[in-house]
């Protein structure tokens, strides 16, 4: 009798329930709220946040906007627990057994975050062409377009500031997911932050990894033309990293000379 019940208890499960995952035979697709399927997804924090004062970076002189006084605390959105709800189960149930299937480690994934009603997967960069193309290619996931992909820094002072993060839509399914990758940047060997290009997967990832290689600096190994596409190819540097100046030209209004935005230091 018990046999049968532990039969039936793998063979019919609700998604996100225990042995939701046993329909693909294997070792390692134990649930996820419990061995080790749950401390592959429990490895974070991916990034630590950093507390912001002020609203526009202004210090040592008056700040004439009124948010001077504001203070934010460090804030990034922890490691979910199953069940994450919904349909985020069923993606979930079904991308580690196929991750599995290709030889790809459950490590993979770092991290999942289920947060303001939008699911993240953060993934070691370098299973993460193949865990894109698990995601296009399983029947039961078909996440056929990469419909963005996008930069994020988090600042000079965090570690792995810089992260790549892509959008992907499945049309089959009507579902949108977010695949996203810590750049090991800064390192010791000085060497520029990298991520495995995708575009041999999403080819419409091609124009939007070289915005990002523009506006973050991120290169993108295996790109076919990774080129400025939004700056003049001789610029220096990449405009949306948190350190980098604001820049402008001074301006004569009136009799007054205005100076450039990163020169304003004092209100008078």
């Amino acid at each position: 009798m018990a046999d049968d019940d532990s039969t039936r208890k793998r063979t019919d499960p609700a998604p996100g329930e225990e042995w939701s995952s046993a329909e693909r035979p294997g070792d390692g697709l134990e649930p996820a709220s419990e061995g080790e399927g749950a401390q592959a997804q429990q490895r974070g924090p991916v990034v630590a946040g950093r507390s912001r004062r002020g609203m526009f970076g202004v210090s040592g002189s008056g700040d004439t906007s009124g948010y001077g006084g504001l203070r934010l605390p460090a804030y990034v959105p922890p490691a979910s627990e199953r069940p994450y709800g919904g349909w985020f189960d069923e993606v979930a149930d079904n991308l580690f057994p196929a991750l599995q299937e290709r030889g790809i480690p459950p490590e993979a994934v770092q991290q999942v975050t289920v947060d303001r009603g939008e699911i993240t997967f953060y993934v070691d960069r370098q299973h993460l062409v193949e865990t894109c193309r698990t995601l296009r290619d399983d029947p039961a996931l078909r996440f056929e377009l990469c419909s963005s992909v996008s930069g994020v820094d988090y600042g000079p002072d965090v570690p792995q500031r810089l992260h790549s993060v892509y959008h992907l839509t499945s049309l089959t399914y009507r579902r949108r997911i977010r695949v996203e990758v810590a750049a090991d940047w800064p390192n010791e060997a000085g060497e520029p932050p990298r991520v495995p290009s995708v575009v041999e997967v999403f080819p419409t990832a091609d124009f939007q990894e070289r915005e990002a290689w523009d506006m973050f600096g991120i290169v993108y190994d295996g790109h076919p033309a990774l080129t400025r596409i939004l700056m003049p190819d001789d610029w220096d540097g990449h405009p949306q990293r948190k350190d980098y100046p604001l820049g402008g030209i001074p301006v004569e209004y009136k009799g007054a000379e205005i100076p450039p935005p990163d020169q304003r230091r004092a209100y008078t």
